[in-house]
């Protein structure tokens, strides 16, 4: 029962994380019905301007967390004005290779930049673990856990209550409806991104501090696109709630199934029940059904 409930708890902490950095997915997505497969690498950029504020530069972890937030609106703000406001009405197959590339693009300027080499940050939070009762979490795992649940909640009240919220709600509803109502949609577009990207940034902040930063780190963004499918590529409490199913049901198979198999059912666990799960709800747990007439 120890065991259970120690792979729960590390699940649920884990599961936290990932809804913060699927959450880097829904929020392009709703407001522009594009697909950012190049999530993973704005997580693990803003992993390594972090990392490079705190050594090369000698700043405090606020203020760095600070600067790494405006570099990372600013990467979403570039992408958008640059590359993705050229292919407005283009194909989405087009705009998916797109992202694609500029995945691959920020993988090999990583790798020029910083190397290929693994490094770890600093410690930015106490290192002693917390205890409860007979279960054991690693602290940071624990903090990145809380500031992944309280960013989430950030932009849940942004997109519900702040007037640019509200106007990225509309302009996700209905585009045209949106712009004759005075909304500026590009102007929406783009921030999009930048929510986004800081998003994605913010995730990767909290996966460097727990296993350090290297090029290869953004790969884990197509690690968290099922729990995006299984939420609803369109929602931000089923991106929330399938992060935890995901993150438990990978530490409960870890634990319980990999000493079996000799490793490897962890990995695959999420996408078998993402298959489960979508066979029965094709538009995922939370996702917008359309409707198409011929």
């Amino acid at each position: 029962m120890d065991i259970f409930l120690q792979l729960l708890v590390s699940g649920f902490a884990v599961g936290g994380v990932y809804a913060l950095i699927a959450l880097g997915f829904v929020l392009i997505y709703k407001a522009t019905s594009i697909i950012n497969f190049a999530t993973g690498e704005f997580m693990m950029i803003g992993a390594y301007f972090f990392y490079s504020f705190m050594i090369y530069m000698g700043l405090p972890a606020i203020p760095a967390f600070i600067g790494v937030m405006a570099c990372a609106a600013l990467l979403g703000f570039m992408v958008e004005r640059l590359v993705l406001r050229h292919m407005l009405g283009q194909p989405t197959i087009s705009i998916v290779m797109v992202t694609i590339g500029l995945s691959s693009i920020l993988m090999g300027i990583a790798e020029m930049v910083w190397g290929s080499d693994f490094r770890s940050f600093p410690a930015i939070v106490p290192r002693a673990p917390l205890i409860i009762g007979e279960i054991v979490v690693r602290s940071n795992l624990f903090y990145g856990f809380v500031l992944a649940v309280a960013v989430v909640i950030v932009f849940a009240l942004l997109f519900k209550y702040a007037k640019v919220g509200i106007a990225m709600r509309a302009t996700a509803a209905d585009q045209s409806a949106s712009f004759s109502m005075g909304i500026n949609v590009k102007a929406m577009f783009t921030l999009s991104w930048a929510f986004g990207a800081v998003a994605a940034t913010l995730g990767g902040i909290i996966i460097g501090n727990i296993g350090g930063v290297h090029p290869t780190l953004g790969h884990i963004g197509l690690k968290i696109f099922p729990v995006v499918i299984l939420g609803g590529l369109d929602s931000i409490g089923g991106a929330v709630l399938a992060g935890f199913i995901m993150g438990i049901i990978e530490n409960l198979a870890g634990g319980y199934l990999d000493p079996y198999f000799h490793g490897g059912v962890k990995d695959v666990a999420p996408f078998v029940v993402l298959v489960l799960i979508l066979l029965i709800k094709p538009y995922g747990l939370f996702g917008k059904q359309e409707i198409e007439r011929l």
